[in-house]
């Protein structure tokens, strides 16, 4: 596939989700410059750009373009700013948070997913720090962070997330039942958590200490 099929593929999904209400010029300028075939299998690369998620392995998706500008839109980080993400999956969040000049911290429980990612974000020379690990417990090292993003839906918002995020920092996340959940928007002020909610998303299950592997009936 040529380079102008890809710009011209990647050109209708900007147009598919700025008619869907993503505005920020920041978040879709990093989305065209990003090249989200390379994230995909080889067998996606031809839908690479369709408006849907995509399998990546191991059962796990790379987001639909449209979810991947509402939540980094939701994040509202400047550049140089310090975001941590929760479920590196294909690489292409972190890459498109990297490309707008965030610090970004990423986790991810699946070794070998990470270890892909982390060779195409090699290849597309964007630094992005990297662990395998247990997302729903955060990385504390590197706290608090200006903005939080989760890309696996979990039941509730894990407490060690609010505590890590900085005053006046947002963080995003699914939350709901297996079926369909909601993004859930925390803006942090002072010790006061401020949430708003969008309806209408399904992610991969959040496996964790305080996600679905760990949660009672």
């Amino acid at each position: 596939m040529t380079v102008r099929r890809h710009d011209e593929e990647c050109a209708e999904m900007l147009a598919i989700i700025t008619a869907r209400g993503i505005t920020d010029q920041r978040v879709i300028s990093a989305m065209r410059a990003v090249p989200r075939h390379a994230f995909v299998p080889e067998a996606f690369v031809g839908r690479a750009y369709d408006d849907t998620a995509l399998p990546i392995g191991d059962g796990q998706t790379i987001s639909q373009p449209y979810t991947v500008a509402f939540m980094t839109q939701a994040l509202g980080v400047k550049e140089g700013d310090k975001v941590l993400e929760i479920g590196t999956g294909s690489g292409y969040q972190a890459a498109v948070l990297a490309t707008m000049g965030v610090r970004v911290f990423s986790i991810e429980r699946n070794h070998g997913l990470l270890t892909r990612a982390r060779k195409v974000l090699d290849q597309q020379r964007l630094r992005v720090a990297t662990r395998v690990g247990d997302g729903t417990v955060g990385w504390n090292e590197h706290a608090p962070y200006n903005g939080i993003i989760v890309t696996a839906a979990a039941p509730d918002i894990p407490e060690p997330l609010l505590k890590q995020l900085a005053d006046g920092g947002h963080l995003v996340i699914p939350v709901g039942e297996m079926e369909m959940q909601s993004i859930v928007i925390c803006t942090r002020r002072g010790d006061d958590y401020l949430k708003r909610e969008e309806h209408g998303f399904k992610f991969v299950p959040l496996i964790g200490k305080i996600g679905w592997s760990g949660k009672t009936n």
